[in-house]
C-alpha cells in the first residue's frame, strides 16, 4: 500500500536518484558520499554468488571504521534506490553492521530533518519501509527515527502525500503495539502526534476512516498506559478540548473529570495535569523541520520591518489552505514555548516574538481558529506558577496587546475581552485557579519589568467603556497607576530547561527596532537608526581553479557527453557559441531524455562561472557594446527562447533547463533580464521573463523579480540602474505597489546615477510612482537612511504627481525623527499656491516650539500668496467653529491630526505673529499682508467671533499686539482689529497706565484717520468705563483733529448712529468744547440726538464756539450734543 501511495507523486525533477535538486542546492555533498558508498558496495557484489558477495562485504568492513561506514552506507542507499533488492539489502546490512545499525539510524535521522522534502518518492517509500523492518527487528533507537517520522506528518495539511506518511506510520505503530509500549517517551510523542491529527482528519471516507484508526489508537494508550501520557502536561487538555465531541473521548472526559482514578490510580484529577507544563519537545514536534528552520530564521535572521517576504512566503507555503487554520495553534505555541531569545537578542533588532504572533492571528479566517489561536497563545497564563513556568512564555501575549494598540486596536481589545472572559469560563470548577493564575502572570509581567506598568494597557481610551470596566473589575491592582506604558528589556538571564534536543544557540529571539536585511552588519545608533555610512571591505582576487564536471559528465549520454567536452574545451567565444547552439538543437529533439537536464544545467554552471563575476553592462554603452556583451554562450539559451512560441513544447523544455540553472545559479536571473533589455533579438519580449519566473521553483513573478533584483544591487549597481526603467514598465503591477525595489535602487545608487535616473523620468522613460500607491511608499521611507530619504524625493519631484497626492504624509510626520522628509516637503509646498487641503494638513500639525515647518511654510504663503491663504483660513475657521462643541470619539478611525481644531489654528497663527515680530519684514502687522487684505479681515471677524473659544487675552494678543507695544506708532486699519484692541485692553480686567492709555491713543488715532469702514462692527461693544475717564476730553480732542479727513463719508455717518443709539454714557463736562469744534465739522448730521436739560445748558453756555463753527445753528446743537 505504501508504494503505491507513495510513488504515485513520483514525477519529474531531475539530480541523482536520491533528491531532487532546489533553488538553493548546487551540488548536494550527502547525496554523492551515498553514491559513493553504494557504488563501493555494487563493485564488490556484482557479478559473483551471493556467498562470495558476503565474504567481501565482510573483509572489506573488516579493514576499519571508515570501510564499515562506507559499506553500511552503501547498503542503505541500496535499500532506498533499488527496491527489488531491499530484502536482500537490509539482510547484509544486518549482517555486516557492528554498532547494532547506529551509523544507518544517524543517517536516516539526517534524510528526515534535512532533506525529506528533497527525497524522491520512491525513496520515501522505502524509507517507510526500512523503519517497519527496524522496528520489527527491535533495533535500538528505532524509536527516535519514529518519532522524527512523526515530525515530518504536518499538521493542517490533508494533501495526499501527507495522509499516506500519517497512515503508514500508524500503521507501524498499531502493527508493533508491544514495541511501542516498552518506550515511554514513544507514547507520549505518538499520543500526543495523532490527538492534534484527528482534528484535521474529516470528510472524505478515507479521511473518516484513517481518523477512526487514530480514534482507536489514542484511546487505547490513553487508557492503558495515561501516566505515560501524562508526562505531556497542560497541552494535553488542549488537545482533548478539540476532540471532545467524539463519542470515544467524550466518555474519557467523564473519566477525567469525574473518576480519575479509574485512568491511573496516581492520577487526582485535572488540576494535576493543568499545573504541568508542556515539554518543548512536545511543541516542537508539531511542527516539521522546515516549519521550525523557516521561523527560527524569521526569529534569528530577519529584522524587524524586512519580514513581509518571509511572511509572504511562509503563509502561501503552509498557511493558504482552510484546513491549515488548525497549523496557527501549533506555530503560537512553538513560538511561546520553544523560541526563548538570550539576551544579547533581546536588545538586538531582530524581528521580535509578538510581531509573527500578531501576524499569525490576522492571518485567521474563521472563528474557532481565532478562538483556538488565542488560547494556545494565553494557555501558560491560565495556571502560571512563577517557580515553575517560564516568563518567556507568557511574555508574548502582553507585548502583542500592548504593540497592537496603535496600528491594530481590534486585536488588543479582543485579546483583553479573551484574557477576562477565560477566567470564569475555562472550566467553571477551576475558576479560582484559573484567575490566581492570570493574576500571577500579570504580577510577574510587572515584576520582571516585560511591561510597566499595566493601567495604560487596561484604561486606553482607544478601548470601549465596557472593556475597560470589565478590565477595571477583574483587575483592580494593576489599573491605578496614571504614567504612560514602558517596555522594558529583560535584562537577568532566563533560566532555560534543556529538556529539548534543541539547544539555546538554535532559540530566536525578539525587539522591536528599525529593519534591514539579515546579511546587512550595519552598526544601530542610540536612536535605532543606522549609520549614514557604509563599510565596503576590499573583494579579494579571485583565483581561477580548474573546472571539474567528471561527477556530471558519467550521467548524461554520450553524444550530449562529447559536446559538454567540446564546450569545455572550446578556446575563444565563437567555437562556444557554436557548440552550445548543438547542445541547445540537442535538447530540442523529440527523443531527449528531460531526466538529463539537471545534470547540463549542473556542467553548464561550472563552465560558465566566470560569466557570473564582474560587472555584465560595457563600460561605454553603444548598440555594439550591447550587442558584443550578450554574445556569450550561455545567452544562446536566451535568444533560442526568445525565437520559439510560447505555446511550443520546446519553449517549455528550455524553460525547464533554465530552471534548472536557476536553481544551481540565481544569479541567471538578472542576466536573462539583461538579455531582454540589451539585445534587439529580444526586442519587445520582455514578458518571457514572467514565463520563466513562473518555470521556477518559485512560481511567483514577483518573489522572483525581487530575488533577481536583489542579487543584481549586490552585483553589479550600473546595472541594476540600467535594468530598471524597463523593469518599471514592463512589470508595473510588481513594482509601483510597494516600495520594496525602489528601496534596493536608492541603497546603492551616487549622485550620478540619481540624476540619470530623474533624467529618465523627466523623458517619460521611467515611472517609478503613481497617485494610488505614491504616499504609502513615501511613508514606508520614511524608515530609510537619510540619503535613501533624499534620492527617494528627489525622483517623486520628477515626476507630475500633484502634491495634494501625498500632502496627508504630514499626519506620519515628526519634526526630530523624520527632518529629510519635512525639508523636502517643505521645499516643494513653497513652489505651490495654498489650497484648502494643503492649509488644512500644515494647520493640523502639533504645535511645539522647535518645530518651525508650519510657521515657515505660512510665512512664505503670507508673502506670496495672502489673500488665497486668508480665505482658505477663513474658511477652516467657519467650519471648525460650526461643529458641535463635543468631546471627538474615542473610536474615530481618522487621525488626531487631522482633527484641525480652532485651538491649533490660533496657535499656529500666534507662532506666525511672534515669528514676523521679530523680524524686520512685519508684513502681516504693519504693511500689506494677511490680515490687511479682505480675506484677512473675514478671517479676524470670524476669528473674533470665536474668542470665548480660544481665550480672549490669547486671541486679542494675537490680533492686535503692537497695540501694547508702539501704540501710536501703528494703524491697524480694521475694525475687528479694533474690536481686538478693546476686548484685550478694556476686558473686565483691563491694563492699567500706559499700556491703557498707549492702547486708547492708538485706537482713537486709528478712528481719527478715517480707517473705519462700512458698516462699522459693534462699537456698541466697547467699554464704557473709557469714556468716563479723566482723560476722555483728551481722547475726544484726538479725534476731532483728524476729523476732517472723514469728510460726511459713510462710515462716519455710521458712526454717528451709533452715537446716536445711546451706547456711549456722558463724558464729562469739560470735554465738551472739543466734542463742539468737532461736532461742527459734521453739520449735515440730523438733530435726533437726545439731550438731557443738564447737558443742553452748558451747550448754551458756548456761543462763541458756536460761531466760530460756521455759524452752526442752536437747532443742529442737539445733532453735535453730548452722547445720551
Amino acid at each position: 500500500m505504501e508504494k503505491g501511495k507513495g510513488g504515485a507523486a513520483a514525477a519529474g525533477g531531475g539530480g541523482g536518484k536520491l533528491l531532487l535538486t532546489t533553488i538553493l542546492d548546487a551540488k548536494d555533498e550527502l547525496e554523492e558520499r551515498l553514491e559513493r558508498c553504494m557504488g563501493i558496495v555494487t563493485s564488490l557484489t556484482n557479478g559473483v554468488s551471493e556467498r562470495e558477495a558476503n565474504d567481501a562485504l565482510n573483509a572489506h568492513v573488516c579493514k576499519g571504521a571508515p570501510q564499515h561506514e562506507e559499506i553500511c552506507l552503501g547498503l542503505f542507499t541500496l535499500v532506498l534506490t533499488e527496491p527489488t533488492q531491499a530484502q536482500k539489502c537490509y539482510r547484509d546490512l544486518a549482517l555486516v553492521s557492528r554498532d547494532g545499525m547506529n551509523i544507518v539510524l544517524n543517517k536516516i535521522n539526517q534524510i528526515l530533518m534535512e532533506k525529506y522534502l528533497k527525497l524522491q518518492d520512491a525513496c520515501r517509500t522505502q524509507l517507510v519501509w526500512l523503519l517497519r523492518e527496524l522496528v520489527k527487528s527491535g533495533v535500538l533507537g528505532a524509536d527516535g527515527v519514529c518519532m522524527t517520522f512523526m515530525k515530518q506528518i504536518a499538521g493542517g495539511d490533508v494533501t495526499a502525500k501527507n495522509i499516506w506518511l500519517a497512515e503508514n506510520v500508524l500503521e507501524i505503530l498499531t502493527e508493533q503495539r508491544e514495541w511501542v509500549l516498552k518506550s515511554n517517551i514513544l507514547i507520549a510523542m505518538a499520543v500526543y502526534t495523532y490527538l492534534r491529527l484527528i482534528v484535521d482528519h474529516h470528510g472524505t471516507s478515507q479521511l473518516q476512516a484513517l481518523r477512526q484508526k487514530e480514534v482507536d489508537f489514542c484511546i487505547s494508550l490513553l487508557r492503558e498506559r495515561f501516566m505515560d501520557c501524562f508526562m505531556i502536561g497542560r497541552d494535553l487538555v488542549r488537545l482533548l478540548q478539540n476532540v471532545a465531541r467524539i463519542p470515544e473521548f467524550e466518555q474519557l472526559w467523564k473519566d477525567l473529570i469525574h473518576n480519575p482514578q479509574a485512568l491511573s490510580a496516581q492520577f487526582t484529577g485535572v488540576l494535576q495535569l493543568l499545573q504541568l507544563r508542556t515539554s518543548r519537545k512536545f511543541l516542537a514536534c508539531r511542527l516539521t523541520p522546515d516549519m521550525e528552520t523557516k521561523l527560527l530564521f524569521m526569529t534569528s535572521r530577519v529584522r524587524f520591518g524586512q519580514q513581509k517576504r518571509y511572511q509572504d512566503w511562509f503563509q502561501r507555503q503552509y498557511l493558504s489552505t482552510p484546513d491549515s487554520q488548525s497549523l496557527r495553534c501549533d506555530l503560537i505555541r512553538y513560538i511561546c514555548g520553544v523560541v526563548h531569545p538570550s539576551n544579547e537578542v533581546l536588545s538586538s533588532d531582530i524581528l521580535p516574538r509578538w510581531a509573527i504572533i500578531g501576524w499569525l492571528l490576522t492571518t485567521c479566517t474563521s472563528n474557532v481558529a481565532a478562538s483556538n489561536a488565542k488560547l494556545a497563545l494565553f494557555y501558560d497564563w491560565l495556571f502560571f506558577s512563577p517557580e515553575k513556568d517560564n516568563i518567556m512564555n507568557i511574555e508574548p501575549a502582553i507585548l502583542v496587546m500592548n504593540h497592537s494598540m496603535k496600528p491594530h486596536p481590534a486585536i488588543t481589545a479582543t485579546l483583553l475581552d479573551f484574557m477576562c472572559r477565560i477566567i470564569p469560563n475555562f472550566y467553571p470548577p477551576l475558576e479560582v485557579h484559573v484567575r490566581q493564575g492570570v493574576f500571577n502572570s500579570l504580577t510577574h509581567i510587572v515584576e520582571k519589568r516585560v511591561l510597566a506598568p499595566l493601567a495604560p494597557l487596561f484604561d486606553n481610551p482607544k478601548l470601549d467603556k465596557e472593556l475597560r470596566a470589565m478590565l477595571r473589575e477583574k483587575f483592580p491592582e494593576f489599573c491605578s497607576s496614571p504614567s504612560p506604558p514602558i517596555e522594558v528589556k529583560i535584562e537577568e538571564p532566563v533560566s532555560m530547561e534543556m529538556d529539548n534536543h534543541m539547544s539555546d544557540k538554535d532559540d530566536s529571539c525578539y525587539d522591536n527596532a528599525e529593519a534591514a536585511f539579515s546579511d546587512d552588519e550595519e552598526d544601530l545608533n542610540s536612536k535605532g537608526k543606522k549609520r549614514e555610512f557604509r563599510f565596503h571591505p576590499i573583494k579579494e582576487t579571485i583565483v581561477e581553479e580548474p573546472v571539474d564536471i567528471t561527477p556530471f559528465l558519467d550521467q548524461l549520454d554520450e553524444s550530449l557527453k562529447d559536446k559538454v567536452l567540446l564546450l569545455q574545451k572550446g578556446s575563444d567565444t565563437e567555437a562556444q557559441c557554436e557548440v552550445m547552439q548543438e547542445i541547445v538543437d540537442q535538447v530540442l529533439e523529440e527523443d531527449f531524455d528531460s531526466e538529463q537536464l539537471s545534470v547540463l544545467a549542473s556542467c553548464l554552471q561550472e563552465l560558465f562561472k566566470a560569466h557570473f563575476r564582474g560587472e555584465v553592462l560595457p563600460e561605454e554603452i553603444t548598440e555594439e557594446s550591447l550587442e558584443e556583451s550578450v554574445g556569450k554562450p550561455l545567452y544562446l539559451i536566451f535568444r533560442n527562447l526568445c525565437q520559439m512560441q510560447e505555446d511550443n513544447s520546446s519553449f517549455s523544455l528550455l524553460l525547464d533547463l533554465l530552471s534548472e540553472l536557476y536553481q544551481k545559479q540565481p544569479k541567471i536571473g538578472y542576466h536573462l533580464l539583461y538579455y531582454l533589455r540589451a539585445s534587439k533579438a529580444a526586442a519587445g519580449k520582455m514578458n518571457l521573463y514572467e514565463s520563466f519566473a513562473q518555470a521556477t521553483q518559485l512560481g511567483d513573478l514577483h518573489t522572483c523579480l525581487m530575488m533577481d533584483m536583489k542579487a543584481c544591487q549586490e552585483d553589479d549597481v550600473r546595472l541594476l540602474c540600467y535594468l530598471t526603467p524597463s523593469i518599471y514598465t514592463e512589470f508595473p503591477d510588481e513594482t509601483l505597489r510597494s516600495g520594496e525595489l525602489l528601496n534596493m535602487i536608492v541603497a546603492v545608487i551616487d549622485s550620478a546615477q540619481l540624476q540619470e535616473l530623474v533624467c529618465h523620468v523627466m523623458m517619460g522613460n521611467l515611472v517609478m510612482f503613481r497617485k494610488d500607491s505614491v504616499l504609502n511608499i513615501l511613508i514606508q521611507s520614511l524608515d530609510w537612511e537619510t540619503f535613501e530619504q533624499y534620492c527617494t524625493w528627489q525622483l517623486f519631484l520628477a515626476h507630475n504627481i500633484p502634491l495634494e497626492t501625498i500632502i496627508p504624509i504630514l499626519q506620519h510626520l515628526k519634526y526630530k525623527e523624520h527632518p529629510e522628509a519635512l525639508s523636502c516637503l517643505l521645499l516643494q509646498l513653497r513652489r505651490e499656491k495654498p489650497s484648502e487641503e494643503m492649509v488644512k494638513m500644515v494647520l493640523s500639525r502639533p504645535c511645539h516650539p522647535d518645530d518651525q515647518f508650519t510657521t515657515s511654510i505660512l510665512r512664505h504663503w503670507c508673502i506670496k500668496h495672502d489673500d488665497l491663504l486668508a480665505e482658505h483660513i477663513k474658511s477652516l475657521l467657519i467650519k471648525n467653529n460650526s461643529l458641535p462643541r463635543k468631546r471627538q470619539s474615542l473610536r474615530s478611525s481618522s487621525s488626531k491630526l487631522a482633527q484641525l481644531t480652532l485651538e491649533q489654528i490660533l496657535e499656529h497663527l500666534d507662532n506666525l505673529r511672534l515669528n514676523l515680530t521679530n523680524t524686520k519684514q512685519n508684513c502681516m502687522w504693519a504693511g500689506p499682508g494677511l490680515f490687511s487684505a479682505p480675506g484677512g479681515r473675514g478671517c479676524l471677524a470670524t476669528g473674533g467671533r470665536s474668542w470665548e473659544i480660544g481665550g480672549r487675552r490669547q486671541v486679542g494678543s494675537m490680533v492686535a499686539p503692537e497695540c501694547l507695544g508702539w501704540g501710536e506708532a501703528v494703524r491697524v486699519r480694521d475694525p475687528v482689529v479694533l474690536c481686538a484692541v478693546q476686548t484685550h485692553c478694556w476686558s473686565p480686567d483691563p491694563l492699567q497706565g500706559d499700556g491703557q492709555r498707549c492702547c486708547r491713543v492708538s485706537f482713537l488715532s486709528t478712528m481719527a484717520g478715517g480707517a473705519l469702514p462700512s458698516p462699522s462692527p459693534p462699537m456698541e461693544s466697547l467699554a464704557p468705563a473709557w469714556l468716563g475717564s479723566a482723560e476722555t476730553g483728551r481722547d475726544i480732542q484726538a479725534l476731532a483733529s483728524g476729523a476732517a479727513s472723514w469728510d460726511k463719508s459713510a462710515s462716519f455717518t455710521h458712526w454717528a448712529g451709533i452715537l446716536r443709539r445711546g451706547a456711549w454714557p456722558l463724558p464729562p463736562p469739560h470735554s465738551y468744547p472739543a466734542l463742539y469744534t468737532w461736532g461742527a465739522k459734521v453739520q449735515r448730521w440730523d438733530g435726533a440726538w437726545r439731550v438731557g436739560p443738564n447737558h443742553r445748558s452748558v451747550l448754551e453756555g458756548q456761543p462763541s464756539r458756536l460761531s466760530q463753527a460756521e455759524g452752526l445753528a442752536p437747532c443742529h446743537w442737539p445733532a453735535v450734543g453730548l452722547v445720551g
